[in-house]
């Protein structure tokens, strides 16, 4: 790819239709460099090479560009959630504990985890398109931990909750170095597999039915 004299992509090299999704590209890429605090329209336009004002003819602001990011996100977690299911074999809780394992790669390759796709003021937005990719996402896991359990939805709520805390805790910890003196693997796949020993001994150590209060209507969004 040719570049200009700061060593960026050439301004004015995208045609109608091709901006938007590189857009949401570069964003990931930001993300992942920088985190969602330092996410910004013009950093992500720069990144590009194409003007400030470039991006605003797809995206009213920072947050629907973020909301397009995250609705993108949520559909390839879903994606490595299953690969990573089926990866796992037939045993439930090996199923479910390896989606922790499959978070904690995508957060290091991608930098949008669920601290981006159910950001707050992104939620606000109302957009149809990530509201309905983050329900899917959720349904997922939601179902992988029922069948991981063998119970109720209350108990399998209780545990996608701790499982999530889990896995974002790993994701979001992991660029500082904590987990490198106890994985016996370096980089990003030795803290996946710390997150999914942890998520192994949630399921072991979930309470049983009885213990997990009273049944709900069975999604933890309803």
């Amino acid at each position: 790819m040719s570049g200009n004299a700061q060593g960026g992509p050439q301004r004015g090299r995208y045609h109608h239709g091709e901006l938007r999704p590189a857009l949401i590209e570069a964003s990931f890429d930001l993300l992942a460099e920088a985190g969602p605090a330092a996410f910004s329209v013009a950093r992500v336009a720069r990144r590009l090479g194409v003007s400030t004002a470039a991006p605003y003819r797809h995206f009213a602001d920072r947050d629907h560009l973020l909301a397009a990011v995250a609705t993108r996100a949520a559909e390839e977690l879903a994606e490595r959630f299953r690969q990573a299911a089926d990866g796992a074999g037939q045993d439930p809780a090996e199923r479910f504990a390896a989606t922790a394992g499959a978070y904690v790669r995508f957060v290091g390759a991608r930098g949008a985890g669920f601290d981006v796709i159910f950001a707050r003021p992104l939620v606000a937005l109302q957009d149809r398109g990530l509201a309905d990719a983050g329900r899917r996402l959720v349904d997922l896991l939601f179902e992988l931990a029922q069948d991981a359990l063998g119970q109720g939805p209350a108990a399998a709520l209780t545990l996608l909750e701790q499982h999530v805390t889990a896995a974002h805790g790993y994701a979001t910890l992991h660029p500082g170095g904590l987990f490198s003196r106890v994985s016996p693997r370096e980089g990003v796949d030795g803290t996946a597999d710390l997150a999914v020993a942890t998520s192994r001994a949630l399921v072991r150590g979930a309470p049983d039915a009885a213990a997990a209060g009273p049944t709900s209507s069975g999604r933890p969004h309803d």
